[in-house]
């Protein structure tokens, strides 16, 4: 191995210490629902690091969803707690806790972080060890001032924050809730996925306009604060440019219908074909210039096919989608807002626009159209940036160290306590 690969932090996988007779440090992923969206595919990126040989894993869901299904795929235990009161889930979580002998709880969003240190604390209660409890915070939601309230009251009981980029450390500290405990692991992405992935192919024939038409695409939920208003105002001004560009809105979300009556008033949605039993023409609009595909399952490939990549984000604790993207050489146009400056360098690895502004976004989008080589010059130094800084194996190592101190900090807790008290 040369010295250059011999220095890549994506390939210096750390050898973890054997654990006595065989045995495995046992983690619970607690995750506050079982839908599709970035905090799951953080739980589904980190469940394809851990060393099941070193770590016994499971994953407690709050609610079911095709996320589950993938978890699931993967091998890994889940079970869904279908309980809506939240004091009832904590109840049904520290039985499964108790049951398997949990070392180490890692919650995903603010449900699970509530939830989590309710069971830690039944635990207790009942005469039983306290597991290790980490939360990574994804979401740069404020919360209202009762929920931030109850947070301040429960961290001093959590034993790590992850944060995953310098704007959810600076939420952090405005929540009252910074200490030495908070860690920053930023997301990372699984380059393996994206190295060889091919670019989907049946687009134009799927949705009904002409091959080799520029195609710009958003992926993400359609919620308020993913900024897909502002991308489709912005639309008209791209296609004055751009005439025969078209936009892929990709994914599902309580706004759809809104923004498909936005595009509609805007004329950009074109004619209604019907159906028929031939393949591709089911969701033509043949004058269409912004297709909803709804979710798809193939999402690598139908980002590795776009001329750009967009994320008009209100909001954004990172944006794991800006990575995905990156990592497939898409050149990439975000909102400057939360952690989305820490990955792209504009005018490097990307061009930054202001939030809620759509004549810059239209214009950023058409310089990337339009200038190839600006738009390649940043697809290759985006991906280099990625390979170096936000690979998943430096994430997953530095998320399995912090297992590694809770379980022997728990070690350590029951070593110092005296044999006859320690609770079977």
């Amino acid at each position: 191995m040369s010295a250059a690969l011999a220095a890549d932090p994506c390939l210096d996988v750390p050898v973890r210490p054997a654990l006595p007779d065989g045995e495995r440090i046992r983690v619970v992923q607690l995750v506050a629902s079982g839908t599709n969206g970035g905090a799951q595919e953080h739980v589904y990126g980190l469940l394809t690091q851990i060393d099941r040989s070193h770590y016994d894993v499971r994953v407690v869901s709050l609610s079911d969803g095709s996320a589950v299904r993938r978890w699931r795929g993967l091998g890994v235990e889940v079970d869904v707690i279908h309980e809506h009161d939240d004091r009832a889930a904590a109840a049904a979580v520290a039985d499964l806790l108790a049951g398997w002998k949990t070392q180490v709880v890692h919650g995903h969003m603010y449900r699970a972080e509530i939830v989590g240190a309710w069971a830690a604390d039944l635990l207790v209660a009942r005469g039983l060890h306290r597991p290790w409890l980490v939360n990574t915070v994804h979401s740069s939601r404020l919360r209202s001032i009762e929920d931030r309230e109850l947070l301040r009251e429960l961290t001093p009981g959590i034993d790590r924050l992850i944060a995953v980029s310098r704007s959810i450390v600076e939420k952090l500290e405005h929540e009252g809730r910074m200490s030495d405990r908070v860690r920053m692991i930023h997301n990372g992405v699984d380059l393996s996925r994206y190295d060889s992935q091919e670019a989907c192919c049946t687009l134009p024939e799927e949705y009904g306009f002409a091959p080799g038409s520029p195609m710009v695409g958003v992926v993400g939920r359609l919620e308020p604060e993913k900024g897909h208003a502002t991308l489709i105002d912005a639309w008209p001004l791209v296609l004055a440019s751009a005439p025969d560009a078209r936009l892929l809105v990709v994914g599902e979300g309580s706004c759809r219908d809104a923004l498909e009556a936005q595009a509609e008033a805007l004329d950009l949605l074109g004619d209604q074909v019907p159906a028929n039993d031939g393949v591709g023409t089911r969701n033509a609009r043949p004058n269409a210039k912004v297709l909803f595909t709804g979710r798809r399952e193939d999402v690598p490939a139908v980002t590795a096919a776009l001329d750009v990549a967009v994320l008009p984000s209100y909001r954004e604790a990172q944006g794991l989608v800006i990575l995905e993207a990156m990592a497939l050489s898409r050149p990439v146009v975000a909102s400057d807002v939360g952690g989305i400056p820490e990955m792209i360098t504009h005018g490097v690895t990307g061009l930054l626009v202001p939030p809620h502004d759509a004549p810059a976004l239209a214009a950023a989008i058409v310089r990337l159209l339009l200038d190839h080589p600006l738009a390649d010059m940043i697809a290759r130094a985006a991906k280099d940036m990625v390979h170096e800084r936000f690979c998943i194996e430096v994430m997953g190592a530095a998320i399995c160290d912090l297992y590694d101190d809770g379980a022997a900090a728990l070690a350590a807790r029951s070593a110092s306590v005296p044999r006859a008290a320690v609770p079977v």
